[in-house]
């Protein structure tokens, strides 16, 4: 059986997907986007976050059998609000494994995988199978740029990308606009001519600037170093993908309606 590091289980959560879901924050992550809103979830081992009203233990371990026992529980009222689980991070792939054990033991629940893709072939094909609707992170198509602001080649997010659009797996490519770096004209073009044509697609997600993000920082000893100006405004650009005819939502703005694969039923997401 199967262990794994989650920083957080979030309930009753509206935006990660289909109806009511219960969001699984899972601990590690091999990317360090600079504009990263969950530092919590880099680290694979717990980490403690202080704060003025005390510190905490950020990370708890669970077997695949502790988690999915959680989980079931819930599932009366996800499956009767139309929703499920979602698996985010952090990057789920880097617990792949134990993701995928977690996803056998469940009880008939809708399930989503929130992933920037970065991972093996491999292990992207073990979780993706299990899953009924991928949310799939795209930042940056230029290489070059992708490794300065993340630290990684995007090499792998593009093939597993290809590898995902060959199988039934829905999916929905999310964007996030973080300013003069992934929401340039240029960029979003980039991103629009890349997912085009995929099979499987059924949206493309913009998703505005979050400057809360660097609050996080400091109480786990880190430093918020953003390599861009956050202050600058975000350019949100949807012509890129509606000239495309690509289906292109902003988040907070815009109202979108995706099929849930289980039952051919529908959830508006805002």
């Amino acid at each position: 059986m199967k262990s794994g590091c989650v920083f957080e289980i979030r309930e009753f959560a509206v935006h990660d997907g289909p109806g009511i879901r219960t969001t699984v924050f899972l601990k590690g992550c091999p990317l360090a986007c600079s504009w990263c809103h969950n530092p919590e979830g880099r680290s694979r081992e717990p980490q403690v976050m202080r704060r003025l009203a005390g510190q905490r233990v950020v990370g708890r371990e669970y077997t695949s059998k502790q988690l999915a026992t959680i989980l079931n529980k819930q599932a009366w009222i996800l499956r009767g609000n139309e929703g499920g689980v979602t698996f985010s991070g952090g990057e789920p792939l880097m617990q792949a494994e134990f993701v995928a054990e977690v996803c056998d033991l469940l009880s008939d629940i809708h399930v989503v995988l929130d992933t920037s893709g970065y991972a093996s072939e491999g292990s992207f094909r073990l979780l993706a199978e299990k899953c009924d609707l991928i949310y799939y992170d795209l930042k940056i198509i230029d290489v070059d740029a992708h490794r300065r602001f993340t630290g990684v080649d995007n090499t792998p997010i593009l093939s597993n990308l290809r590898l995902l659009s060959t199988t039934s797996v829905p999916f929905v490519i999310r964007v996030p606009l973080v300013p003069g770096v992934t929401d340039t004209d240029e960029n979003l073009a980039s991103i629009a001519d890349t997912v085009q044509s995929l099979p499987g697609l059924l949206r493309v997600d913009l998703l505005p600037y979050n400057k809360a993000a660097g609050g996080k920082y400091q109480s786990l000893g880190m430093e918020f170093r953003p390599a861009y100006d956050e202050h600058q405004e975000v350019n949100v650009n949807t012509k890129p993908f509606e000239r495309l005819g690509l289906p292109v939502y902003v988040a907070g703005i815009d109202h979108a309606v995706i099929p849930r694969a289980v039952s051919g039923a529908c959830w508006p997401i805002s």
